[in-house]
């Protein structure tokens, strides 16, 4: 099965989530080693995540799971943490 690619829109998305994490955790008052700790994620796992990166150069793509884990450790709704204005990811092969 060949790679899915996502579309270039989706880099600039997944920052987006990123900075909507940092925000978060900086009002939660969480480092990001509490936060990733007590959702179930590596602090490096964590640490990519509010970067937009799954691993370098690579846009991350973070499970439901993991958001609904973050959210709830930060007592946020998890539609808090994605943006609005999701791009077109239909042609995403």
């Amino acid at each position: 099965m060949a790679k899915r690619v996502p579309p270039p829109e989706w880099a600039p998305y997944v920052r987006e989530l990123g900075l909507a994490l940092h925000r978060q955790r900086v009002a939660a008052g969480l480092s990001q080693e509490q936060l990733a700790a007590a959702a179930g994620i590596t602090r490096a796992t964590y640490a990519q995540l509010e970067k937009g990166l799954s691993r370098p150069d690579v846009a991350a793509n973070p499970s439901l799971y993991t958001l609904v884990a973050l959210s709830n450790v930060l007592h946020v709704e998890v539609t808090e943490l994605i943006p609005r204005g999701a791009p077109d990811v239909s042609a995403w092969r």
